[in-house]
């Protein structure tokens, strides 16, 4: 067992070569509406039950079902009203079940990214083919609905193999969500291409917000508005990431909804050095101006501990 997956360098946050955000901006802001299906009875997987209670769980399944069919609109009517775009981590299955969703989505120039076929098939056991044709299928389906290549990827429920970013490199994938370790991109060690680790968050997920810690709705607002005052904050001295990452089923409640707007409203008010964008483009940006320089400056501080699948200047050229 190893103590240290070493999927990324240890870099201190203090002191880092400073990252401007296009038009100067300095705090770089996107909204993750995580649009999901979940099976009645999906198929066993030995490592993780596939629905806390007893399968077929139909309380479980319907307050999802009701994300789609309520909440999802309302989460975009609202985001319209702010001109807040979403990146959506979509479980790619949801095209065929849901595409008036996918259409909705299209026709707002929103981003769209992985989230597996079904959110209750995990990665976990999985062999290297049946991950490529996850993959794969990802890439093509979604190419296929919107006119998109995605670029960024979420692993199904936050489950992984040990080839996971691994294949996300080579795909030429441009992002990953599942790593927590920052409130900057950072490259992240892969055999071959340039993948970077894109700032979403645990912390002001819905799904901990209300699902974990149950807080009142006026109480996540007040929390994001926090979290966006502290990154405004320190952003002046280098550009930094903020994300909220949503489900409808929990924060498009009719109780909840009015708070969240709240949110968004004081974040909108308080954007002259925000850039309000989507993952894409903060990965884009990212990769074509500030990933060697990353490099360097680990490397010139004496903390590259190696691991990447090529040299700084390789890196600048990969995927591209």
């Amino acid at each position: 067992m190893l103590a240290d997956p070493n999927l990324y360098d240890y870099w201190p946050y203090k002191d880092r070569p400073p990252i401007v955000w296009p038009g100067g901006k300095k705090l770089a802001f996107w909204i993750a509406p995580n649009i999901e299906f979940y099976e009645f009875d999906p198929p066993r997987n030995v490592s993780r039950p596939g629905w806390p209670r007893p399968s077929p769980d139909v309380v479980g399944y319907s307050q999802r079902d009701w994300g789609n069919r309520v909440g999802h609109w309302r989460l975009m009517e609202l985001m319209d009203k702010y001109g807040m775009r979403g990146s959506i981590s979509l479980s790619t299955a949801l095209i065929d079940h849901h595409p008036e969703i996918i259409e909705a989505c299209v026709a707002r120039d929103w981003e769209f990214f992985s989230h597996g076929i079904y959110n209750t098939r995990y990665s976990y056991n999985m062999d290297e083919a049946q991950e490529r044709a996850i993959i794969e299928d990802s890439i093509r389906s979604i190419q296929s609905a919107t006119g998109q290549r995605i670029r960024g990827y979420l692993a199904p429920a936050l489950t992984h193999t040990e080839r996971t970013l691994d294949l996300l490199a080579e795909y030429d994938f441009w992002y990953t969500c599942d790593l927590f370790q920052d409130d900057q991109p950072q490259p992240v060690k892969t055999r071959t291409g340039k993948l970077i680790s894109m700032p979403y968050s645990l912390e002001v997920n819905d799904v901990i917000t209300y699902g974990s810690l149950a807080m009142a709705p006026q109480r996540y607002a007040d929390v994001l508005k926090r979290h966006f005052d502290q990154l405004l904050e320190e952003s002046q001295q280098s550009g930094v990431v903020m994300c909220i990452p949503l489900h409808a089923y929990l924060v498009s409640q009719p109780h909840r909804l009015g708070p969240f707007a709240e949110a968004l409203k004081y974040i909108s008010e308080n954007s002259d050095d925000v850039w309000i964008t989507t993952a894409s483009e903060i990965a884009g940006v990212y990769r074509e101006q500030f990933f060697d320089q990353t490099l360097d400056d680990v490397a010139a501080r004496g903390l590259a501990t190696g691991g990447f699948g090529f040299t700084s200047t390789e890196a600048a050229h990969a995927g591209s």
